[in-house]
């Protein structure tokens, strides 16, 4: 079974989409599209910008959300998942990939949830950390003895743990995770802890978005970050869409059950190969691949 999978934001790289524009009228189509209903030339930034433009999260995940799904669109009639998953923003791509989300309403919610996120990041200062060599249940317990708000954030492969949270805190656990044998204990330079409480704020004015945004039936399941588990119903993925600001993306238990439904092959759509690694790291025996557009249909 072919399993498709869609990269979230820290996969951005200047130039990027540059080729699918050159190369795809349909490419063109989609990405002139954004630029009207985004109000502003993202294209502009993806071709040219600096990597410090492509870093503002207000760019960065409509960025990757448009390099993924476009790409995945210009893949024409060989593009036929059994099953989709996206890391965080991924889960958006993943969506209109499997036909529950149109290209514009995708958009307009990711759009949405990069201005929600970077707001909640400037009501309290906050970070993320991650953390290497460690059992989950060993970060889980030194995050649940932390004073103060740190929770585990993303479960990103076996040994690999991101935490969010509060500044003092992350920087305590860290300390703390040290001292339990972790490899390495890192803050992250990101500007807020995505999948904690801290996101609340950001949660509920996503929420009001999703509620009124049609989804439709999807073409396969989608197994989303807060249940790692396949989802084909429309009203359980818009739930677990509001859920996801908050909760942890369950990665490494997505794939693990993607497996253990029958997934064969996972092909990565969009820039970088970050979760091909991840995949490998879950289960070694895994294949894995990129998505390329190699026709020229101009």
């Amino acid at each position: 079974m072919n399993a498709y999978i869609f990269p979230g934001q820290g996969a951005q790289f200047t130039g990027m989409g540059l080729d699918l524009y050159e190369q795809s009228k349909l490419a063109q189509e989609l990405f002139e599209q954004a630029n009207h209903i985004l109000g502003f030339s993202i294209t502009d930034i993806m071709f040219e910008g600096s990597a410090e433009d492509l870093k503002e999260t207000k760019v960065t995940q409509p960025a990757i959300f448009l390099h993924s799904v476009i790409l995945a669109k210009t893949l024409g009639n060989s593009f036929k998942p059994d099953m989709v998953a996206g890391h965080s923003l991924g889960e958006f791509s993943a969506l209109v990939a499997n036909g529950a989300l149109t290209f514009e309403n995708g958009l307009k919610l990711v759009s949405q949830r990069a201005l929600a996120m970077q707001k909640a990041c400037e009501i309290k200062p906050s970070t993320m950390a991650a953390v290497l060599g460690l059992d989950d249940d060993v970060v889980e317990r030194i995050c649940k003895s932390t004073e103060g708000v740190v929770v585990a954030a993303n479960y990103n492969c076996p040994g690999q743990l991101v935490i969010s949270g509060e500044i003092d805190a992350i920087n305590r656990a860290c300390e703390t995770l040290k001292e339990a044998g972790a490899r390495r204990a890192l803050v992250l330079p990101v500007g807020g802890a995505f999948h904690s409480p801290m996101m609340e704020p950001a949660r509920e004015e996503l929420a009001a978005a999703i509620e009124n945004t049609t989804f439709n039936k999807p073409s396969c399941p989608i197994y989303q970050n807060v249940t790692a588990s396949a989802v084909s119903d429309e009203t359980s993925i818009k739930a677990n869409l509001i859920s996801q600001l908050t909760a942890p993306v369950r990665w490494t238990q997505s794939v693990q059950q993607m497996i253990a439904d029958g997934a064969s092959l996972f092909t990565e759509v969009g820039p970088g190969n970050v979760l091909q690694g991840l995949v490998k790291k879950i289960d070694r025996e895994a294949q894995t691949a990129s998505a390329s557009f190699e026709g020229n249909s101009l």
